[in-house]
């Protein structure tokens, strides 16, 4: 199965200057849950958005996309297309659920290959962003609430979970 992992405001921002504009420790709590012992695959430029200590991400597969050929990602896998990367997670422990992490245009090329969708939706409309998360069109999955957290001292916004699940085709 592959799973998307994002956060996004009302508007859809998901990251401004290869940064995420919030801080939400219980979104991050519930992505280490999901994704410990899982392959993750992220872009470049959200491999290097990582504080330097969690690179890679522990206990999980780190496969890091990229053009460049001659990117090194010290502990990771590099892979230079999504299709290589989905193949090297494939033959990792806990390649029954392969985890996309971002960013956008990652996130555009996964999203017709995905079967869940773990979406974290803030409860804020951003007014700046650079990187927005795709258009979901509602009638191709099942969507399901998954709980949430209010705004406190450690989640700058408050946020509602939600699980999304691919419809079945009777192509």
């Amino acid at each position: 199965m592959i799973s998307i992992f994002v956060a996004m405001t009302k508007n859809r921002v998901i990251g401004e200057k290869d940064q995420l504009p919030w801080r939400l420790s219980s979104d991050l709590k519930r992505f280490k849950e999901l994704t410990t012992g899982h392959p993750v695959i992220m872009g470049r430029q959200t491999y290097e958005s990582l504080p330097i200590k969690f690179r890679p991400l522990p206990n999980r597969t780190n496969i890091v996309l990229t053009r460049n050929k001659d990117f090194d990602a010290p502990e990771c896998i590099v892979a230079h297309s999504l299709a290589q990367g989905i193949e090297e997670a494939k033959l990792h422990n806990g390649s029954d659920e392969i985890f996309i992490m971002g960013g956008g245009q990652i996130y555009e090329q996964a999203l017709p290959l995905t079967d869940r969708i773990y979406l974290t939706e803030v409860e804020t409309t951003a007014q700046k962003g650079d990187t927005f998360f795709p258009k979901l069109h509602k009638n191709d999955w099942y969507i399901k609430k998954a709980g949430g957290f209010e705004q406190d001292e450690k989640n700058q916004y408050a946020a509602t979970f939600y699980i999304y699940d691919r419809k079945e085709t009777n192509d």
